[in-house]
């Protein structure tokens, strides 16, 4: 199964003024479809031309022999997955099953969000921030470069892109901020909730 480059669920302006058209149409129109490019033609040969996108990078994640397939491949799914996880006017109420968990395990919806925003400050250099399920509870991670909680098996039910081509334009270096807007003015919370309703 050839990867490809999905359309945006929203318009390139539709995440202003807290992401800009110009961020999305570098970030989703030339690093996305870079991943994209460039896994099509890694795979090749490997054996795996035939696989879904997750057992590609779960395989390619297990063979030191595939890094570079494995860096493309589950870069394209992080992306497909982050396009997902915002919206237009995204952040506000979160669902509410979602809502007493996240109170549950970490003592409270802001008490979460400070988590999440440390995890994605304190990932240095490129990398991710998650929200993913431990041992039943949920828990924030963060993963180096392309690295996801999916490549090891687990549920990825929200990430942040902490990449400097994911900000850079719109915050230059305040990283800080822009995890901060993302929780609170982009994040698709529905989409968040409904990952959570199949991952529990």
């Amino acid at each position: 199964m050839a990867f490809s480059l999905p359309t945006l669920p929203y318009a390139k302006n539709a995440l202003e003024p807290y992401m800009s058209a110009e961020t999305l149409e570098y970030h989703h129109g030339k690093h996305h479809q870079a991943y994209v490019d460039n896994g099509n033609k890694l795979v090749q040969g490997t054996g795996l031309e035939g696989k879904s996108l997750e057992e590609v990078v779960q395989a390619a994640y297990k063979d030191k022999a595939l890094t570079g397939l494995f860096n493309n491949a589950s870069q394209h799914w992080n992306h497909v997955q982050f396009w997902q996880w915002m919206k237009p006017m995204g952040g506000g109420a979160i669902p509410g099953e979602l809502e007493k968990k996240l109170t549950a395990d970490f003592g409270g919806i802001d008490a979460f969000k400070a988590k999440f925003i440390e995890a994605g400050v304190t990932q240095f250099g490129s990398g991710w921030c998650w929200l993913t399920v431990e041992n039943g509870k949920l828990a924030v991670a963060k993963t180096p470069n392309g690295e996801s909680p999916m490549a090891y098996g687990k549920p990825a039910l929200l990430g942040c892109d902490v990449w400097e081509h994911s900000y850079y334009i719109d915050y230059r270096n305040r990283r800080p901020d822009y995890l901060k807007a993302f929780l609170d003015h982009m994040v698709n919370w529905e989409r968040v909730a409904e990952l959570f309703a199949k991952a529990v």
